[in-house]
């Protein structure tokens, strides 16, 4: 079991019922974490929050808009007001559209870029600031085996452009802020038991299986572990990483 007693950990985009959010959300409560759900949808908020506090979990959600820096700053001021601290970000947050390059719009770029990278650019800003005058802090962003690969799973290329960005994005801040013990490090899912699997159609659905050589997709609890591990005392000398969570589907 790792430690996460006394520290205060946000997770983003923990505002669905059934997303991979949620799970990471209750694993860093389960390992004594004082965790913070955020999201722009504030019903699933409240339901999640109301099932943590059931299991008797540590947790507050605090509703935000990532892509608007007001938002975020208000969201960190108001996390600072509560706990005095942030040791922990996971940004999970993030949007796909399934679209052709052909049919696609600057629209449809901007939307999935907003939340995927502008978003996740605004929050990893703030909490950094924080996190320096600390002297510590582990930063976590979801990215895709879309974006190592290009493709092949769900969502357009805008999709997969912007987690390629996220990678990229990663390795630079890892070389920023490591002198303050700051950690940053990426985990790249591939197809994982969601609502977006499940809404698959079967022929799609089954050509993504048979490209998996563990024949199955991946857990929701199986991306949490990951992360929590990454962002555990335990993983100090690992920064600017990529790790891969695909059942051996992309192989480096």
């Amino acid at each position: 079991m790792l430690d996460f007693n006394g520290q205060v950990v946000i997770v983003t985009g923990a505002g669905s019922p059934k997303g991979i959010g949620r799970t990471i959300a209750q694993t860093f409560a389960r390992q004594g974490a004082q965790v913070v759900i955020c999201d722009i949808n504030q019903a699933g908020l409240d339901a999640n929050v109301a099932e943590m506090e059931a299991m008797g979990y540590k947790v507050c959600g605090l509703s935000a808009n990532l892509t608007d820096k007001a938002s975020v700053d208000a969201l960190i001021g108001d996390v600072m007001a509560r706990f005095g601290r942030i040791d922990v970000l996971v940004n999970n947050a993030g949007v796909s559209q399934k679209v052709t390059v052909a049919d696609m719009t600057l629209d449809d770029i901007k939307r999935v870029f907003n939340v995927n990278m502008f978003g996740l650019f605004l929050i990893t800003q703030a909490v950094c600031e924080v996190m320096k005058q600390q002297r510590y802090g582990r930063i976590v962003h979801l990215s895709s085996v879309s974006g190592k690969r290009g493709g092949g799973v769900f969502g357009g290329a805008h999709y997969s452009a912007s987690k390629a960005a996220v990678l990229g994005f990663s390795k630079n801040l890892a070389r920023e802020v490591s002198q303050y013990g700051i950690t940053t490090n990426c985990v790249c899912p591939g197809l994982i038991n969601t609502d977006i699997w499940k809404s698959m159609p079967k022929e799609q659905a089954d050509a993504v299986i048979a490209g998996i050589p563990m024949g199955r997709p991946g857990e929701t609890q199986e991306v949490a572990d990951t992360i929590v591990f990454l962002a555990s005392r335990e993983a100090s000398y690992i920064t600017g990483e990529e790790i891969d969570i695909n059942g051996g589907s992309h192989m480096d």
